[in-house]
């Protein structure tokens, strides 16, 4: 399968990582933003053509496909440009900053009959697969979940530390990740929400502290602290509170309650979770079937998300 990928910086080539480890895709073209960084990273990778317009990666013979991990204000309009193309298309999260794009997205993706999902890699964590299984089964559910999101981010780097030319957000990326996994995990739409936000940052100009909670209506509740101030421990850590158990992730490690570690290392065939996420991508185009995550799977999320930004003022 012949693909292109979108993005030259940080989750660009985490992506580009993943792939190398999935027999059967060729990345035939780079498309970037600065003409520099995806010359070189084109060249590192051994990619055989690069490029800043999107256009002209499309034109490539033979594309099938592309995974989007460009900035986060151009995902909703690149994701329609390659569905228009007649492309399958993988978007990192968030799918769009807004809601309105997401419907836009979801309303091109209808009318192509094309993939398009969305880069939700909580859902294919080990850690957090092995719970839903074990949901799915009927041997737990969820009463309640307590996730703190934490970073230090005071200036506008990226995730391997070279400046960005946007500026990444709390709520509609951050919190994105775990409005969509409660849902997930608990197999309900969110009917519930509240949500706070601290000062704004003079230069960056967003909140960089944020309390988020929710509920559906089973009653399980979820709370999500959230903050670019915290210069410690960094991540997410996700403790789910269950009738038949308690059970705490930490990246790609799960522990009980009583802080005994618990093996996931057969959960699924990699402990990468972008990995499993392209590789359900590229499955889903090959079986021709919606993937997990898809773009119409995720509009609860958009949706929950745009009535916490109505809450924020």
């Amino acid at each position: 399968m012949r693909i292109i990928m979108v993005g030259q910086g940080a989750f660009g080539q985490k992506h580009l990582d993943a792939i190398a480890k999935i027999a059967g895709i060729e990345v035939v073209s780079l498309c970037g933003g600065s003409p520099d960084s995806t010359r070189d990273v084109a060249k590192a990778r051994g990619i055989p053509h690069w490029t800043t317009d999107l256009a002209e990666s499309l034109r490539q013979p033979g594309v099938e496909a592309a995974i989007i991990a460009s900035p986060t204000p151009l995902h909703a309009a690149q994701g329609i440009q390659c569905l228009e193309a007649g492309k399958h298309v993988h978007i990192e999260i968030p799918i769009a900053d807004n809601l309105q794009d997401a419907l836009r997205l979801d309303k091109v993706q209808q009318k192509t009959g094309l993939i398009a999902m969305a880069g939700h890699t909580r859902r294919f964590n080990p850690s957090h697969q092995w719970i839903h299984k074990r949901i799915k089964a009927g041997e737990l559910k969820v009463q309640q979940m307590d996730v703190q999101t934490y970073f230090f981010r005071r200036t506008n780097m990226n995730a391997i530390g070279q400046p960005r030319s946007w500026t990444d957000h709390l709520l509609w990326h951050h919190a994105a990740h775990t409005v969509d996994l409660f849902q997930y995990q608990t197999g309900e739409t969110i009917s519930q929400v509240q949500a706070m936000q601290g000062p704004k940052h003079p230069a960056l100009g967003i909140a960089m502290d944020m309390s988020i909670g929710l509920k559906v209506p089973s009653g399980a509740l979820c709370t999500l602290s959230l903050s670019f101030n915290n210069d410690g421990p960094l991540g997410t850590f996700f403790r789910y509170i269950c009738d038949n158990g308690t059970y705490i992730a930490r990246y790609d490690d799960l522990f009980d309650g009583k802080d005994q570690k618990i093996d996931v290392s057969k959960v699924d065939v990699s402990m990468n979770g972008i990995e499993l996420q392209d590789r359900e991508f590229f499955a889903a185009i090959k079986e021709k079937r919606e993937p997990n995550a898809s773009v119409a799977q995720i509009l609860g999320t958009m949706r929950a998300l745009d009535r916490l930004e109505k809450c924020l003022g």
